[in-house]
């Protein structure tokens, strides 16, 4: 199959053509049809986050079909269509498994980081942390869900019972978030990079009842802020907007170092929590959250050979939407 590998941190990937996964008796061998562009893809090529597998296969965002399926394997079947998230092996029996908190597990194997992916014709991916999916999104438009989508829903669910959520980094989780906190007739609040006015004027497009910049006040006071932008400075601006009582939630896998905070804008029982990873009933969650919306989702298609295209184009915030990857045929 055809593949593109990273060799080392900083380098371009390379186009290879490898053999096929040989799957184990609980996993899936999935066709890949789409595979999302992600910050994380960036973070990890850039040495940002530590311990990856190499060489790898970069991509966690993956839309496919069985092409086969493991001698043990009980819920899928070949034709099935199918999404393989972050999130690839937990143990089970640790601490944080015994206690459904399966995506803090200290065994815990993730897709195209410890575990290759989808930047690829094919991947391997156990039965268990794969998920079927309807035929409601194209392909294309599926892939981003399954990333910013998710730890998105995680996010947003970590912000508690608001009115008022600000969003600070508005991609693809915060697009398919103010969709879904309009559908729950909340009020979004956009910030942006200072003087990003196209982002701004997108933003209110889309529903958002205020838009400016970073270091900008809101005009109201926020229940809860989410932040995408992996940014610690924002940590204080979000503080300094939010209710007493209110959360601040980091839902990015890297963020630089948060500056230090004056007690009088934590004060007030304000929360600042992270979110890692996803869990399973994430996934279910947004998922079905997801076929009874009409979620629109922005792409921008690259074929598999252009990944490095793709990934500088992204870090560059040249992509018109999501970047997704397609295979050919």
């Amino acid at each position: 199959m055809q593949a593109m590998v990273l060799s080392g941190v900083g380098k371009p990937l390379q186009e290879q053509d490898i053999l096929l996964p040989i799957i184990k008796i609980h996993q899936l061998l999935v066709k890949v049809e789409t595979c999302g562009v992600c910050r994380t893809d960036l973070h990890i090529i850039d040495g940002e986050l530590t311990d990856t597998k190499l060489p790898l296969i970069l991509g966690h965002e993956i839309v496919g079909t069985v092409e086969k399926v493991g001698s043990e394997v009980k819920g899928f079947k070949i034709g099935d269509r199918v999404g393989i998230p972050w999130l690839a092996y937990t143990c089970g029996k640790c601490f944080y498994c015994l206690n459904n908190q399966e995506n803090l597990c200290d065994n815990a194997e993730f897709t195209g980081y410890t575990r290759d992916g989808g930047y690829a014709q094919y991947t391997a991916a156990e039965e268990k942390y794969c998920f079927h999916l309807s035929n409601k999104y194209a392909a294309i438009s599926m892939a981003p869900l399954l990333c910013a989508g998710l730890i998105g829903w995680r996010s947003y669910k970590f912000a508690g019972n608001f009115n008022r959520i600000g969003i600070y980094g508005f991609g693809v989780a915060a697009h398919i978030l103010t969709q879904i906190a309009l559908y729950q007739n909340k009020e979004v609040y956009a910030f942006t990079k200072n003087g990003d006015t196209k982002g701004q004027t997108s933003a209110r497009e889309l529903g958002a009842v205020w838009a400016g910049g970073s270091s900008e006040r809101p005009d109201a006071e926020l229940d809860a802020a989410i932040i995408f932008a992996p940014i610690g400075d924002l940590v204080l601006a979000a503080l300094k907007s939010v209710r007493k009582g209110g959360a601040i939630v980091c839902g990015g896998i890297h963020m630089s170092d948060i500056p230090a905070i004056p007690y009088k804008y934590l004060w007030g029982e304000r929360l600042i929590r992270s979110v890692a990873n996803l869990t399973r009933a994430d996934a279910s969650e947004f998922l079905e959250i997801a076929d009874k919306i009409d979620l629109t989702v922005h792409t921008q298609a690259y074929s598999l050979n252009q990944a490095n295209q793709a990934l500088a184009d992204f870090k560059a915030g040249k992509t018109k939407g999501a970047a997704v990857l397609t295979m050919k045929s």
